[in-house]
Parts: C-alpha cells; sequence; structure tokens
C-alpha cells in the first residue's frame, strides 16, 4: 500500500461509515410513525395485542369487517374510536412541525414557530366564540378554522403597508396580532358563564382529541396532505431562502411569491389543525431542532424527518395523556411538560447553536 493511500484510506472508511449510519437514521425516522402508530393503538384502559390491531385495521381498510356476525368489541375499539383520535393526532403533529420547521427557514429565526403569524390565537378566539354564541361542535371547528386564515391575512395586509425589512415588519405584526387575539379571547372568558361555558372555552384552548371522530378526518387529512405535498415540493428552495433574498434572487427564484406559496400553505395546514385538536403548543418550536440535531439543515432531509417526528412526538403526547392518569390530562399540558425539557437537551446537545 502506497503512503497516500495508506493515509487516505482510513479516513474515507470513517466518512463512508457516517454517512451510512446517517442515512440508516434518516429511513429510521421516516419509517418510525407507522409501528409507532400501530403499538399505541392497543394502548388503553382495554389494552389490545398487536396482532387483534393489525388484523381488525386489515379487516377496516379492506371492507372484510361482518357487521351481521354482532357486535366486535375490538374492531370497534380499533377502528371507531382509537384510529380516528391517532390519525388526528399525527396529522396535526406532522403538520405544527413541518409549519414550524419551514416558518424558521423562511424568517431564518429560531425561536419562529407555526403561531408566529397568530393563526393559532385567531383560531381560539373564533372557537371561544362559537363556545359562547353557539356551542356545536361543527360550528366551532369551522369558526376556528376561517378566524385563523383571518389572523394571517390581517398580519400580512397589514404589513404590506410597510416597505423596509418585510420579514422583520411580518413577524412583529403577527405577533401584534396574536396578541391581539389572545386579548379577545381572554375578554370572551371574562364574560362567559363561568359554570358551563368557561370550563368547555379553557378546555378547548388546552388543546385536546377526546371528541375527534372518524368524520374529522377526511378534512384533516386531505389538507395536511396537500400543505406537505406542496412544502416538500419546495424543499430545496428553502434551503435559498434561508440564505436570503438576494441570493434566491440570483438563482432564479422569487423570493415573494414563494414565501407567500409557503405561508399560504402552512397557515391552511396550522388553522386546521388547531381547529380539530385546539391550541397545542411546543410542537412548531421543538420538533424542528429536533430533527435538525438528527438530519442536519438540508430541508430536503429537514421536512421529511420533521412531519415524522412530529406524528410520532405528539401519537406519544396524547397516548400519555389518556394513559398516564384515571382522567385525561389535556394535550397542552404534556407538550410542555415534555417540550420544556427536550428542548434543553436539544441545546445542550447542539453547543454550536441554531444551524
Amino acid at each position: 500500500m502506497t503512503p497516500i493511500l495508506s493515509r487516505w484510506l482510513p479516513g474515507a472508511c470513517v466518512w463512508l461509515h457516517a454517512e451510512h449510519r446517517q442515512k440508516a437514521l434518516y429511513l429510521l425516522i421516516l419509517l418510525l410513525p407507522l409501528p409507532a402508530a400501530i403499538y399505541c393503538i392497543g394502548l388503553g384502559r382495554y389494552a389490545i395485542p398487536t396482532e387483534d390491531v393489525v388484523r381488525a385495521l386489515l379487516d377496516f381498510a379492506l371492507g372484510r369487517h361482518d357487521a351481521s356476525a354482532g357486535p366486535d368489541i375490538v374492531y370497534n375499539l380499533v377502528t371507531r374510536v382509537r384510529l380516528p383520535r391517532i390519525a388526528a393526532a399525527m396529522f396535526i403533529g406532522a403538520n405544527l412541525a413541518v409549519t414550524g420547521a419551514t416558518f424558521q427557514g423562511i424568517f431564518r429565526n429560531p425561536l419562529v414557530d407555526s403561531n408566529i403569524l397568530g393563526v393559532t390565537s385567531g383560531a381560539g378566539f373564533g372557537a371561544a366564540l362559537m363556545l359562547l354564541l353557539v356551542g356545536d361542535p361543527l360550528e366551532v371547528q369551522l369558526a376556528a378554522f376561517f378566524v385563523g386564515l383571518v389572523a394571517v391575512l390581517l398580519a400580512y395586509s397589514v404589513s404590506r403597508l410597510y416597505h423596509s425589512a418585510p420579514l422583520l415588519v411580518l413577524t412583529l405584526v403577527g405577533i401584534l396580532v396574536g396578541s391581539f387575539f389572545s386579548s379577545l379571547t381572554s375578554l370572551l372568558k371574562y364574560v362567559a358563564d363561568p359554570l358551563d361555558t368557561l370550563p368547555a372555552i379553557t378546555y378547548w384552548l388546552m388543546g385536546g382529541l377526546t371528541d375527534v371522530t372518524l368524520g374529522d378526518i377526511p378534512a384533516l387529512a386531505a389538507i395536511s396532505l396537500l400543505g406537505m405535498v406542496v412544502l416538500w415540493g419546495v424543499r430545496w428552495r428553502l434551503n435559498v431562502l434561508s440564505m436570503g433574498d438576494n441570493e434566491a434572487l440570483a438563482l432564479g427564484l422569487n423570493p415573494t411569491r414563494l414565501k407567500l406559496l409557503i405561508i399560504v400553505c402552512s397557515t391552511l395546514m396550522t388553522a386546521m389543525a388547531v381547529s380539530v385538536g385546539g391550541v397545542i403548543g411546543w410542537v412548531g418550536l421543538v420538533i424542528p431542532h429536533a430533527a435538525r440535531t438528527l438530519v442536519g439543515p438540508d430541508h430536503q432531509r429537514l421536512i421529511p424527518a420533521t412531519m415524522a417526528l412530529g406524528a410520532v412526538f405528539l401519537l406519544l403526547i396524547d397516548t400519555m395523556s389518556r394513559t398516564l392518569l384515571p382522567a385525561e390530562v389535556p394535550l397542552g399540558v404534556f407538550t410542555g411538560v415534555v417540550g420544556v425539557p427536550l428542548l434543553l437537551v436539544i441545546l445542550r446537545v447542539n453547543r454550536t447553536g441554531w444551524r
């Protein structure tokens, strides 16, 4: 072996091994949601073996269940109670996580999450208003969805009035709009009936999937998958946007149009997530940092990994909320209890700071 080859070969082997480990980790992250979902469906007050869960899911997917044979407790529990909740948790977690990652990229700010433009605060106000006036679950979801969109539209429209530092102005206006709708929600809570309406508003604002049914899944899945496809399609462009508008223009991209597309998709996904699951914090902030630590800052890998980790994270949080204590705990409680220590660990691991 020549001296040059003897010096080069060990380093090359280490690099190849590191690359293989990175690819294996990335593949593991992408495949993790499916086994996690099957396992969590079996957990609960009535435990179900994994093989029975798989059999029930196959019967449901293939239409093989015979309803005339009598009630099947396992099948009904899996498909009518736990499957909608599991699916909602995974879609909502993926939505909040990936929108947080995209916003952190285009705003170039590690403190940004999916609520930076006020969509969550607006959706919370819309839901609280309907709970105060009507109380119908469908109208609550619709009001949360559309008022969340109105909040972002208001933030974007006001920011267009200022022509200097557009990203900074949009961020500041989004924070102001979010605070405005949060104040309106507090006003509604103040005038609400403390024995009836106020507890309903408070519980909804803490987040939860107790009332999710199969009827809630199609709209959630459609908007979630559409938004994910769009964000996945522009994932390499996010790398360019994170370097600044001048670099994007030099490479032939229209940063204003691209950012508007990303904001619209992210807003739709977040508004739908909040309308179904209530206000759920920390997912859009913690999970992008966790994914960035595991797979790196390249959005071509970061976007799919963030979707998968967000789905698994909220799935585990929801499983904890319905199994750890005799009474179900709102999701917003556990996301904070778990998310804060997790973010501190991530910051400890990433000693070089945000990438």
